[in-house]
């Protein structure tokens, strides 16, 4: 009978190449079979802590060769790991909590793994940032995540103005020691938007504290709490363009385009009439 092509083939059946495998963010048990028999099935584990990536291991009763592969190793391994690639070994790549290259080393080594024609399988699994957005209850539908924040309180500000205009609920990573003038800075910025604190997910201390930016700012909950921290933030409340807005966005589009064009592109981009941004790009044109 032919093996059904939805069901994760035995370890010793895997093809060579690079798996992305995603391990759990507190909870041993937030691991997927497929997951299990990947690990099993590799040559070589790429950890960013081998002791870290050792207890999982035991717990699952895996034995499997441990390497280190963080952002202080990354350039001195990612050549060898490629040349064992290329010579069709098996290997995976997981970080110590949640799914691998998400604020974790990764990256390049995927990209050039890609380059030279290297097999690249996704393993997917847990994720914090997808765990706070479920249980956030901010929209869904739309989200931005935005890694860690700066750790000085003028680049946070910097990012949350580069971001305050995007329609998208706002997903940081935070410790904790920096959780409360991060939140300030939030609500200095973004202003009274309803957000989420989400803590130590899936784990026994599991925490969701929700409120207007200012009010968890000014939380005692948030004052260095433990663990690991995902901060969601509401989408910014739509508003109408200014006139002075218009202009510009006009100016902008005739510089490029025809009137009518121009008209065309601006009322689309702003939901104005187009009758009326007609005229006064005119106006503008001097006409």
């Amino acid at each position: 009978m032919a093996r059904d092509p939805t069901v994760s083939p035995p370890p010793n059946v895997m093809g060579p190449g690079l798996y992305l495998v995603a391990t759990p963010i507190g909870n041993l048990r937030d691991i997927t079979l497929r997951a299990l028999d990947v690990l099993a099935g590799v040559e070589v584990v790429l950890c960013e802590d081998t002791r870290v990536g050792g207890k999982l291991m035991a717990a699952h009763g895996l034995k499997v060769k441990l390497e280190r592969y963080d952002e202080h190793a990354a350039e001195r391994a990612r050549p060898k790991i490629l040349a064992r690639l290329a010579a069709g070994e098996k290997i995976a790549l997981i970080s110590d909590a949640g799914t691998p290259l998400v604020s974790d080393p990764g990256y390049r080594l995927v990209r050039e793994a890609v380059t030279q024609g290297s097999n690249v399988f996704p393993i997917p699994g847990a994720s914090a940032l997808l765990a706070g957005l479920t249980v956030a209850g901010l929209p869904t539908d739309r989200f931005l995540f935005a890694g860690f924040p700066p750790s000085k309180s003028s680049g946070r500000r910097a990012l949350f103005e580069e971001l305050a205009p995007i329609r998208s609920t706002l997903i940081f990573y935070e410790g904790g020691s920096r959780l409360k003038d991060s939140l300030a800075d939030m609500a200095a910025v973004f202003g009274p938007r309803d957000a989420a604190v989400a803590r130590e997910l899936t784990k026994l201390h599991e925490t969701v504290v929700r409120g207007a930016l200012p009010d968890l700012a000014a939380d005692p909950r948030c004052d260095s709490p433990k663990g690991e921290i995902v901060i969601l933030v509401a989408p910014g409340e739509e508003r109408a363009a200014t006139a002075d807005e218009t202009d510009a966005a006009l100016i902008e589009a005739l510089r490029r385009s025809p009137t009518a064009k121009a008209a065309s592109e601006v009322a689309k981009a702003l939901g104005l009439s187009r009758r009326d941004l007609y005229a006064r790009a005119l106006e503008l044109r001097g006409e």
